[in-house]
């Protein structure tokens, strides 16, 4: 919801609104950077290539930048019902590139996902703003996309490599910190930031709230993974996207129409009913 605050709602006494997608990413990297630096153990084993990191950095971060950028485009709710939909390039990628088999339930699960999705996308009527719509659309599908590779290379990395959860996390965001560095100089956001926060200086202490934010949930998250199961992280942050749809609805002026509750309703559905399903479907013996 920070993060929302700062593209949507960062409206200042100037006029001026907070449009430094690429800034407010570094801080959240850099942040979570120093966060697992910290609490990473001193003789941790990792035997990943640099490469490896890197790349699956590269990927992280446009998934992590597209997803940001396209809330100057789209209403909240609708970015955190899209980004939902991870599981869909999760599969495809596994499909295509991994030849994995899903069963005939899995399939009906995405499609109950799809089709929730395109419930809740749906435009009624064209209007002036349908550009725009459309860049936001685009870069959550791109955001999407950069995701199932992300989610293919730490598969490859988890199966062929010894590592902690916290070296990954330590180094995903470190690469990510370099990249994001470099793009602030030589897209020159980093003076165009510079300046805003001299004009309102405030903003920091937002800035520090939402990158201490962003290491907690980190935190937990790789924690989940490592002390219970993917499984049992996805469950978690399924429930917790649509709280956050929920309080975004209640607290931020984000009605929805009878047609989008429907649709988020269809949505968690196919999400929870395959994290039950894959839960039930590990408990028994393969023949």
């Amino acid at each position: 919801l920070l993060s929302r605050h700062f593209s949507v709602q960062g409206t200042y006494a100037g006029g001026d609104r907070f449009t430094y997608t690429q800034a407010l990413v570094f801080f959240l990297c850099l942040a979570n950077t120093i966060f697992a630096w910290v609490l990473r153990p001193k003789h941790d084993v990792d035997t990943v290539p640099t490469k490896m990191y890197g790349l699956c950095a590269a990927s992280y971060l446009g998934a992590m930048i597209c997803s940001n950028q396209a809330l100057q485009y789209l209403p909240y709710p609708t970015q955190v019902l899209a980004k939902s939909c991870k599981p869909i390039p999760v599969l495809v990628f596994g499909v295509l590139f991994a030849g994995k088999k899903y069963s005939w339930r899995k399939y009906i699960f995405i499609i109950m996902i799809v089709l929730g999705v395109a419930m809740f996308l749906y435009k009624d009527k064209k209007s002036s703003t349908e550009k725009q719509i459309g860049i936001g659309e685009i870069l959550l599908l791109l955001s999407l996309t950069m995701d199932g590779t992300t989610t293919s290379i730490q598969d490859t990395i988890n199966k062929s490599y010894k590592r902690s959860t916290l070296s990954m996390m330590f180094y995903m965001n470190f690469f990510s910190t370099i990249y994001l560095m470099i793009g602030l100089f030589v897209t020159g956001e980093l003076f165009a930031f510079i300046s805003f926060v001299q004009r309102y200086p405030y903003v920091l202490s937002d800035l520090c709230l939402v990158a201490a934010s962003s290491c907690g949930g980190q935190y937990f998250i790789f924690k989940t993974i490592s002390e219970f199961s993917p499984l049992t992280c996805s469950v978690i942050t399924t429930t917790r996207k649509l709280f956050t749809i929920i309080i975004s609805v209640v607290f931020m002026n984000h009605p929805l129409l009878e047609r989008q509750k429907w649709a988020t309703f269809i949505v968690f559905s196919g999400l929870i009913m395959d994290a039950v399903d894959s839960k039930l479907s590990k408990k028994k013996p393969h023949h």
